[in-house]
């Protein structure tokens, strides 16, 4: 994973502003590793134009996103970063095997190998199935072991538990925390109430 340094996240004076409305100002945060961050609030709060702040996909209207007290445009930022979105993000042309080859193609690999990856995400089995195949749970998985294979210390998550059964929320809560137990560290959006009791969560509400 490549988080055994030490790893911080800041947000400083954050400010965001969309159809000429403010949705947050001011905001200021710091996270490190084996913590994470949940943002809440109703829809249309700015939560996911936070998420795409802190992955670098849009400019803050005001202040500034720091990796290790850099700026997230430079250093290793894009690199320890890994975000799943709404999308799942996959390939629905390419198997699932197909799919997890093309991420480790253009990403660090890790210590988790395809096999373990999705024998962790309960897929074992299911490489050669067209992802358009797949449930919407399913594709849920697939994009989260694509997350295990990686180094990426930072995982940035709009909405995980979307699409997943009660079965499918445990695991992805236990990957969680692992993660953190590790040495990573998580940004999330969630309606659901996280149950990852090992890790040190704070919370931002946007209103």
């Amino acid at each position: 994973m490549g988080a055994a340094r030490p790893l911080v996240l800041e947000g400083q004076g954050l400010g965001c502003i969309r159809d000429d409305r403010v949705l947050f100002s001011g905001l200021d945060f710091s996270l490190q590793n084996q913590q994470a961050l949940l943002l809440e609030g109703r829809n249309g709060s700015g939560k996911t134009s936070l998420l795409r702040i802190l992955c670098g996909f849009r400019e803050p209207d005001a202040g500034e996103v720091r990796w290790c007290g850099e700026p997230i445009a430079a250093g290793t930022y894009r690199a320890d970063m890994a975000y799943i979105g709404h999308l799942d993000g996959i390939k629905k042309e390419l198997t699932v095997l197909e799919n997890l080859k093309f991420s480790l193609a253009v990403a660090q690999a890790g210590a988790c190998s395809i096999g373990e990856a999705l024998a962790r995400v309960q897929l074992a089995g299911f490489d050669d199935v067209l992802a358009q195949a797949l449930s919407a749970g399913q594709k849920r998985r697939l994009s989260l072991a694509r997350l295990l294979m990686t180094q990426n210390a930072l995982w940035i998550l709009d909405e995980p538990f979307t699409a997943l059964d009660r079965q499918g929320i445990a695991l992805t809560e236990h990957l969680m925390s692992e993660h953190c137990d590790q040495g990573g560290m998580i940004v999330l959006t969630s309606h659901h109430e996280l149950n990852i009791p090992t890790v040190d969560v704070q919370r931002i509400r946007l209103s």
